[in-house]
C-alpha cells in the first residue's frame, strides 16, 4: 500500500542526503504570513504538490468579491468555522466540522460564533507543521487533526464524553476562491460511507471562460457508525433522511461518544467523478489509519525538503528557508486521479497515457499563473525538483491539446488567466534549454510559439489579447480609454511590450536550439521590443502612441498607466534577457547609481507597501519585493560591475522584508502567490539566481552571499550527471557581508557568476566572506 501511495518526486530517495540531526519540517512554520494569505496559502494538512489538502479556515465562508482577495484563514482571527479538504487557485470546498450539543448548520458569523457551528480557538492549542494540523475547538472541547495522502484527506476528531457528539459534511456552502454554488449532493450510503459533489462558479472562471464551472467530487469512511445521521440545507435539518441536493446542501452524523474518543474520516477527493474519488481512497489510504498517514506524509516532506539541505546561519533565517521551500512544494496541487483520468478544459473526463505498470505518465495540475515565477519557482524547480518542472511542462501540454491554446492558469483545466500576461512559452523554452526534455518536444515547440506570435481568435484565458499588436509593431501602442471592458486587452501597453520582449526571446532560444532558423530571427527581433519604449531623455520606460510619440502627462511613479501592477520606475529594470543592453542605454554610473538609491528609498518600507496590509501596497512604490515585476532587480547589479551592491541589497531584503510571524511573513500581507516569494528567499538565501530565468542555452546563475555556513543540493540522477552540488564558506572566513573570493571546483572565479551546468553536473563552490564591500576576484 505505501508503494501504491508514494509520490514519484521519491524515485530517487536513495540518492539524497541524509537528513541531518534537525529534520527540515522542524524548521517549517505554515502559520508564517497568514495574515493576508490567499485561500491556497495555507494547507498544512497537504502532501507536496498534493491534491487533497486539508486546512481550518476561519473566514472562507464569508465571500470573496473579487476572486483572489485573502481568505481562508487569518491570523489575527479568532474563530474557526470548519475543515475544507480542496485548497486551490480558485478552488476550494467539501468542509467538515465537528461540534457537541445542539446541531447547527451554518458557519455563522466570525465575530459571533454561537450564531453558527464555527468554534473559538487559542493559539496555544493550535499545532501547525508542514503534513500535519491540531486545534483544540474551545467551545465543544473537541480536538481537531488533519493530515492527508495525495488523493485522500484524514481527519480525526477527539470527542469529550457525550451524548450529541456531531460531524458536519458542510458540502454545498461557498469556500474560499470557489465563488457561488451551482449545485451539491450528497449522499449517505448504506455502509455508512458518505459521497457527493459541488460544483462552483469561480469569479475567474466566470471572467475568463464564461459558462464553464468547478467541479469537486468524494468518497468519505467514518470509521464509527453514527446512531443518528440526517442531511440539512443551511438551517432547515431533516432527520434519518440520506440524500440532498443543491445548493447548502449537507449531511450530519450525531454519535454517543466517550471521554477522549476519536473519530477518524477519510475523504477520497477527485475532480472528475464520485467513482474516482473512491478509486482514490482505495488505491491510496484504505489501508492506512490517521497516524500511518501522518507518519508517511512528513517523512515526503523531510525527503523533499531534504533537497536543499542547509548548515549553520541563523535560526531564524533557517525558519524562512525551508517555510519558503515548502510553499514553493505546496502550491499547484493535483488534478488528475491516481488512474490518469483528469478535467478537461470542456468540462470532460480525459485519460493521461498509461506505462506499462498501468500508472499514468505524468500527473495533471491545477496552477495558478506562472507571471513571475522564471525569478523564484522554475529556478527552484529545475535545480533541485527538475521531475516535477517537467510534469508541469507535460500537464500544460494536455491543456494545449485539450483547447488549442495554453492557457496561462487554470482551476481544473478551465482558464483562469490571473493577470492576462501567458509565460507558460518561457517556461517549456526553459525547461527544453536546461535538458528538461521529457515532454513532447515537437508539440511543446508548436505551443510555445503559437502562444508568442497568434491573436486571431485567441480566447481571453489564454492572455496576451493584445499579442498581435505588438507582434505587427514592434510595440503595443498606448490607450488611455476604450470602451473595451477587458483591460487586460488595452490598458498594459508598456508592461506587456517588456513582457513579451522577454518571452519572444526564451522561445527565441527554443527555437534556434531545434533548428527553427526563421523563427529565431523574428522572435530575436521582436525581443527587441522594450527598445521602441525607451525615453533616453527621462531614461526610463514610457508608453508610446500609435504615431510613435511618447505619451504626455507621464509620471513615472503612476501605477495602471501602461504598467500592470506596477509603475515606470519599476519596470524600467524589466529587461531580464538583455540586462547589459539596459545598462548601456542607461550608462553604467547612473545605472547603479539610481538602482542603489532606489533601494535605499525602498528600505524604510520594507521593500514593499510598508506595513500596510494589502496585497496591492507598494505599486506606486519604486521597488516593491511584494510583487512579480521587481524579483529580479536587486541581481541586476552583477551586471553593472558591482556585485557587492547584489549582496548588499539581498541580504537585506531577506532580512527585513520576510519575517517569521503570522503578520509578517512575506512582507505585511503581500501576496505570495503559491510559492513565489518563498522560492525567491530559497535563492537569495543560497545566493544563487538567473536574472534571465533560465531562459539562455548556456544559463549562468548569479551570485549573492549565501546566509548558511553549508549548502548541500541533491541532484536528480534522471536528469543530472552530478550526485550534489555544495555552496560552503571559507571556514576560517565565513563572517560579513560581502564576498572576497570565489572558487568553483579548486578553480579561482573572477566573475559573480556560475554556469547551470556547474551545478547540475556536481562540484563544489567555496566562497571566502568578509567585511569590506570587493567588486573585483581578479
Amino acid at each position: 500500500m505505501k508503494k501504491l501511495i508514494q509520490i514519484n518526486f521519491l524515485l530517487f530517495a536513495i540518492f539524497i542526503t541524509q537528513v541531518n540531526a534537525q529534520e527540515p519540517i522542524k524548521s517549517v512554520d505554515p502559520l508564517i504570513g497568514t495574515a493576508h494569505a490567499r485561500y491556497f496559502h495555507f494547507a498544512p494538512g497537504a502532501m507536496p504538490f498534493g491534491m487533497a489538502k486539508p486546512s481550518p479556515s476561519t473566514n472562507g465562508s464569508l465571500g470573496n468579491k473579487s476572486g483572489w482577495e485573502a481568505t481562508g484563514y487569518d491570523y489575527r482571527d479568532s474563530t474557526i468555522e470548519n475543515f475544507p479538504n480542496f485548497h486551490e487557485f480558485q478552488v476550494g470546498g467539501v468542509a467538515l466540522m465537528a461540534t457537541t450539543g445542539t446541531l447547527q448548520t451554518i458557519p455563522g458569523k466570525a465575530d459571533e460564533p454561537s450564531s453558527g457551528y464555527r468554534s473559538s480557538f487559542d493559539r496555544k492549542d493550535e499545532i501547525a507543521e508542514a503534513g500535519y494540523y491540531s486545534v483544540l475547538l474551545k467551545d465543544y472541547g473537541v480536538t481537531a487533526e488533519l493530515t492527508a495522502t495525495e488523493r485522500v484527506a484524514f481527519h480525526r476528531y477527539t470527542f469529550p464524553k457525550n451524548e450529541e457528539s456531531h460531524i458536519l459534511f458542510d458540502i454545498g456552502n461557498m469556500m474560499g476562491e470557489s465563488g457561488k454554488v451551482k449545485d451539491a449532493e450528497v449522499n449517505i450510503n448504506s455502509d455508512g460511507t458518505v459521497e457527493g459533489y459541488v460544483i462552483t462558479a469561480p469569479v475567474y472562471v466566470e471572467k475568463y471562460q464564461a459558462g464553464a464551472d468547478i467541479r469537486m467530487y468524494f468518497y468519505a469512511v467514518p470509521n464509527k457508525q453514527a446512531q443518528n445521521i440526517g442531511v440539512f440545507q443551511g438551517e432547515s435539518i431533516t432527520k434519518d433522511v440520506r440524500t440532498i441536493k443543491g445548493p447548502s446542501s449537507g449531511a450530519f452524523f450525531t454519535y454517543s461518544t466517550k471521554e477522549n474518543e476519536s473519530i477518524e474520516v477519510k475523504i477520497g477527493l477527485s475532480y472528475t467523478s464520485v467513482d474516482a474519488a473512491k478509486e482514490n481512497y482505495l488505491r491510496e489510504a484504505e489501508g492506512l489509519d490517521f497516524d500511518s498517514a501522518k507518519k508517511l506524509n512528513q517523512e515526503t516532506w523531510n525527503s523533499m525538503l531534504s533537497r536543499i539541505n542547509v548548515e549553520g546561519g541563523k535560526v531564524e533565517d533557517r525558519t524562512k528557508f525551508y517555510t519558503g521551500l515548502y510553499h514553493a512544494l505546496l502550491g499547484r496541487g493535483l488534478a488528475s486521479d491516481i488512474s490518469g483520468t483528469y478535467p478537461k478544459n470542456d468540462g470532460s473526463v480525459g485519460q493521461i497515457s498509461l506505462a506499462k505498470d498501468g500508472s499514468s505518465i505524468h500527473h495533471h495540475y491545477n496552477t495558478d499563473a506562472i507571471w513571475g515565477a522564471f525569478w523564484n519557482l522554475t529556478q527552484v524547480w529545475t535545480i533541485a525538483y527538475p521531475e516535477y518542472l517537467s510534469e508541469f511542462v507535460n500537464s500544460q501540454l494536455l491543456v494545449y491539446k485539450d483547447s488549442d491554446w495554453l492557457a496561462d492558469g487554470i482551476a481544473n483545466s478551465k482558464y483562469v488567466s490571473g493577470v492576462g500576461t501567458n509565460f507558460v512559452s518561457l517556461v517549456i523554452a526553459s525547461a527544453y534549454l536546461q535538458g528538461i526534455r521529457d515532454f513532447d518536444v515537437e508539440l511543446g515547440y508548436a505551443a510555445a510559439l503559437k502562444n508568442e506570435l497568434e491573436g486571431k481568435n485567441r480566447p481571453r484565458g489564454a492572455g496576451k489579447l493584445d499579442v498581435d499588436r505588438f507582434v505587427n509593431n514592434g510595440y503595443i501602442a498606448h490607450i488611455d480609454e476604450s470602451d473595451d471592458e477587458i483591460q487586460d486587452s488595452w490598458m498594459f501597453s508598456a508592461s506587456h511590450t517588456l513582457e513579451y520582449s522577454f518571452s519572444s526571446y526564451a522561445v527565441g532560444q527554443f527555437a534556434k536550439a531545434i533548428g527553427k532558423t526563421d523563427d529565431y530571427e523574428k522572435l530575436n527581433k521582436l525581443s527587441n521590443g522594450w527598445k521602441h519604449l525607451f525615453d533616453p531623455q527621462l531614461k526610463l520606460i514610457r508608453p508610446k502612441l500609435a504615431d510613435g510619440n511618447f505619451v504626455e502627462n507621464f509620471i513615472p511613479s503612476q501605477a495602471w498607466r501602461g504598467f500592470q501592477e506596477g509603475n515606470s520606475y519599476q519596470y524600467t529594470f524589466y529587461v531580464p534577457h538583455d540586462a547589459k543592453g539596459l545598462i548601456n542605454a542607461i550608462g553604467k554610473d547612473e545605472f547603479v547609481t539610481r538602482l542603489d538609491s532606489i533601494f535605499i528609498k525602498a528600505e524604510p518600507l520594507e521593500f514593499g507597501g510598508g506595513k500596510t496590509i494589502d496585497a496591492f501596497s507598494g505599486l506606486e512604490g519604486m521597488y516593491n519585493q511584494g510583487n512579480q515585476p521587481n524579483l529580479h532587480v536587486a541581481w541586476m547589479f552583477n551586471y553593472a560591475g558591482k556585485p557587492s551592491l547584489t549582496q548588499k541589497w539581498v541580504q537585506e531584503i531577506c532580512n527585513k522584508f520576510y519575517g517569521t510571524e503570522g503578520i509578517h511573513g512575506y512582507g505585511y500581507g503581500q501576496d505570495e502567490d503559491q510559492g513565489q516569494l518563498g522560492a525567491w528567499y530559497v535563492l537569495g538565501a543560497i545566493g544563487l539566481f538567473d536574472v534571465a530565468g533560465l531562459t539562455e542555452p548556456d544559463a549562468k546563475m548569479g551570485l549573492s552571499s549565501p546566509l548558511f555556513d553549508k549548502v548541500t543540493i541533491s541532484l536528480n540522477p534522471k536528469y543530472y550527471d552530478g550526485k550534489e552540488f555544495v555552496i560552503r564558506k571559507t571556514a576560517d572566513k565565513s563572517t560579513g557581508k560581502y564576498i572576497q573570493k570565489i572558487t568553483l571546483n579548486n578553480q579561482k572565479i573572477v566573475e559573480p557568476f556560475i554556469p547551470l551546468k556547474a551545478i547540475t553536473t556536481g562540484g563544489y563552490l567555496e566562497i571566502e566572506m568578509g567585511d569590506k564591500a570587493k567588486d573585483s576576484y581578479e
